[in-house]
């Protein structure tokens, strides 16, 4: 079995036989390869012009350029990631053959041929030719540096990594901006260790994970006694990232009275603690971080107008992991690589169908979301390889689409009687799509575009009595 998969695997046939090469054809094409059958060497030339097969089947003896010569130019046409090269020969060109080898052949074969033979070794090499391209990404993979803890050959990921260059040479406050789990918190620690602030304190703090009645004695620091409980001053966020730099992750989430107080600290530097009429000269970079829409919020006036204009004078998109589909494989396997070490598991790799579902997925969480299901499948496989069946569930089952299509008595399992309460109705499709989802609930819901709570009132039973 070729461990690639199969569909898409290029195998061409370059045979002057035009019998012989049709039968070979139709041995690849019935182990679902793609097979195709050209008469001669300068053919297979012109067509390399466009596309490179995995795997050249070809006769030692063509008119025209032989199978020697034809190997030789495509040595000296790709050196290092040059298709298989399966040679067949007569038995009186044996020598031949064996030269053939010696200048870089994968293999060849007497005629008359085995088919069964022939397969075996059109299997062989492609399973030999992908292991040793896997080994040159995994070296590739291994060999790329981070660019502060991030990892990314795609085009929007260079592009970032020379945006963070530039804005961190800047003074002003940046703003990040991305879905959740596509690491802004990493691109934020970037800007900092690239600025000229990298020797002071970097400080990420989530507003949404802070009280809003704590928040201003969080950040802005209060005076002893400012208000019940504050038997001692605090010094507050802002001075304590002193020197550095101030993440404020979800700034979006941060209080529009609050919001007026950081843009007094970004336009003049200074703050006054809770309980005080004193003022503090404070030094610290903002880098604030939202995945909302933060110019939605504005227009709703949730957000202060001014303050965004202030952030937004160097803004920092991270893209989705959808928009960089060059980086996905190799992000997985270093998770898998990383997994595997702490699991002290012997996991080297993917399989064909587990690496498709992986690169077919779209990963509404971005990164953070791949991250989890290598931990996932890796902490559930038991061999060497990740299978599909190690993937979460919305892994495996996207892109399938549920049959909810009905047969003609389900609503009607009487004929004289075609007219029914709509209520009943709909009763009865819930509980077909119920049964098409096996009873689960949470995911009829899903598939009905309701919640779980009507889908439980639609069919007259009480959520909680099955808890």
């Amino acid at each position: 079995m070729v461990t690639k998969k199969n569909h898409g695997t290029y195998v061409w046939v370059i045979e002057d036989d035009k019998a012989l090469g049709s039968l070979l054809c139709e041995e690849i094409q019935d182990a679902g390869l793609d097979p195709l059958w050209m008469a001669t060497a300068e053919d297979a030339l012109t067509a390399l012009a466009k596309k490179q097969p995995d795997l050249i089947v070809c006769d030692l003896k063509l008119p025209g350029m032989d199978g020697l010569r034809f190997l030789k130019t495509i040595q000296e046409k790709f050196p290092d990631t040059g298709p298989g090269f399966l040679i067949i020969t007569a038995f009186g060109t044996i020598s031949r053959a064996v030269e053939a080898l010696k200048a870089g052949a994968d293999d060849f074969l007497a005629k008359p041929l085995d088919l069964e033979h022939f397969m075996l070794a059109v299997k062989r090499i492609l399973e030999r030719k992908y292991l040793a391209k896997t080994v040159m990404q995994m070296r590739g993979f291994l060999a790329m540096e981070s660019f502060h803890g991030m990892y990314g050959q795609s085009r929007p990921m260079r592009l970032l990594f020379e945006q963070i260059r530039q804005v961190a040479k800047a003074r002003g406050p940046v703003l990040i901006l991305g879905e959740s789990g596509t690491g802004k918190e990493l691109v934020a620690h970037a800007v900092h260790r690239e600025s000229a602030r990298a020797d002071g304190p970097f400080l990420p703090v989530n507003c949404a994970g802070i009280p809003e009645n704590l928040m201003e004695s969080e950040f802005f620091g209060h005076a002893q006694g400012a208000f019940t409980g504050a038997g001692k001053g605090r010094q507050g966020l802002f001075v304590e990232a002193g020197g550095g730099s101030l993440l404020l992750d979800e700034i979006s989430e941060m209080p529009l009275f609050l919001q007026a107080k950081l843009l007094r600290v970004l336009q003049d530097g200074k703050l006054r603690r809770v309980g005080e009429n004193k003022e503090y000269q404070v030094d610290v970079r903002i880098l604030a971080a939202t995945h909302k829409d933060i110019e939605e919020a504005v227009q709703q006036k949730n957000f202060r107008e001014d303050l965004f204009f202030r952030l937004e004078t160097f803004t920092l998109r991270v893209p989705p992991l959808r928009d960089r589909e060059q980086d996905i494989e190799m992000l997985a396997t270093r998770f898998l690589r990383q997994f595997a070490l702490g699991l002290d598991k012997s996991i080297k790799g993917f399989s064909s169908h587990a690496l498709d579902l992986i690169l077919q997925y779209p990963f509404p969480g971005n990164v953070r979301e791949l991250r989890n299901a290598i931990e996932r499948a890796v902490a559930f496989a038991p061999g060497t390889k990740i299978q599909a069946a190690h993937l979460p569930a919305r892994m495996r089952n996207h892109g399938k689409k549920p049959d909810l299509s009905l047969p003609d008595n389900t609503f009607f399992p009487e004929k004289e009687h075609r007219v029914m309460p709509l209520a009943l109705m709909e009763k009865r499709y819930i509980q077909h799509v119920l049964a098409q989802e096996k009873g689960n609930k949470r995911r009829a819901a899903a598939l009905l575009g309701i919640g779980r709570r009507t889908l439980y009132r639609k069919l007259g039973s009480d959520p909680d009595e099955e808890k």
